[in-house]
């Protein structure tokens, strides 16, 4: 199993409610391309929706990214756990693929 599963991460309310949005916003384009599918929408249409989801998730990734390196990674050096560096790189290559 994934190490994400066995840890967890408090995250504040601004956070929290930043990411939510994002992931309605994401979700709510999800269900309009399959609205779009089921309608039989022209293919480039249904394309630039699905771009426009890519970069959506896109964003999301980044912020989380960004929230992660100064707030777990940065804890986890002050302490002491280099292996964070390791994992990071490891999130980084996949996000870069």
């Amino acid at each position: 199993m994934d190490s994400c599963c066995n840890r967890k991460k408090q995250r504040t309310e601004k956070e929290y409610k930043a990411l939510i949005n994002r992931l309605n916003r994401i979700e709510g384009q999800i269900r309009g391309i399959r609205g779009m599918v089921e309608k039989d929408v022209y293919c480039i249409d249904i394309l630039t929706q699905v771009a426009a989801v890519s970069a959506a998730l896109s964003g999301f990734s980044k912020e989380l990214l960004v929230n992660h390196i100064k707030t777990c990674v940065m804890n986890d050096i002050k302490e002491g756990n280099e292996e964070t560096i390791d994992e990071l790189l490891e999130v980084l290559k996949k996000l870069m693929k």
